[in-house]
């Protein structure tokens, strides 16, 4: 006999949620790791510790290139950081409003890929409005969770 499933793994949004968070959370773990390897191929370290690990102080310095390149990554990571945590908050409660599967698929989609494209589009540079568009388009289902969230719960305030 099959173990018991959890209710929650029962749930078809719930676990549509699961798949698009857990696939930015590996989306905001690749721009970190993409980071430190700008830092590795360049021998530039941040730190005097890395650079000691990494054959010496003297690759404690700063390199143009991977200046500009991590700083890009590292505001790509805290706009994520804005943004995505948000997201699983929201997409967390919305899940357990009972929406139709297929709209909060949608809803989900939408921000997942948003968010993606904006990361590209902060790692290649590409030209505005790219990004500004990705980040506004990811913000609408996530204004439609939260106003669907407070549609349901006024009756409780």
């Amino acid at each position: 006999q099959a173990a018991p499933t959890p209710k929650m793994m029962e749930n078809k949004v719930f676990m549509s949620f699961t798949f698009y968070s857990t696939i930015l959370i590996l989306k905001m773990y690749v721009v970190a790791i993409i980071t430190g390897q700008v830092r590795l191929r360049k021998k530039a370290f941040a730190n005097p510790e890395d650079a000691l690990r990494n054959g010496g102080l003297q690759y404690y310095r700063e390199d143009p290139d991977v200046e500009r390149n991590v700083i890009s990554l590292f505001r790509a990571h805290r706009n994520d950081m804005e943004n995505i945590f948000p997201f699983l908050f929201l997409g967390a409660i919305y899940s357990l409003l009972d929406p139709s599967p297929t709209v909060a698929r949608i809803h989900f989609f939408i921000f997942c890929v948003g968010r993606i494209i904006h990361t590209i589009a902060y790692f290649l540079r590409l030209k505005a409005p790219t990004r500004s568009v990705a980040y506004s388009v990811a913000q609408l289902p996530c204004f439609s969770m939260a106003l669907q969230i407070l549609l349901a719960t006024t009756p409780y305030w």
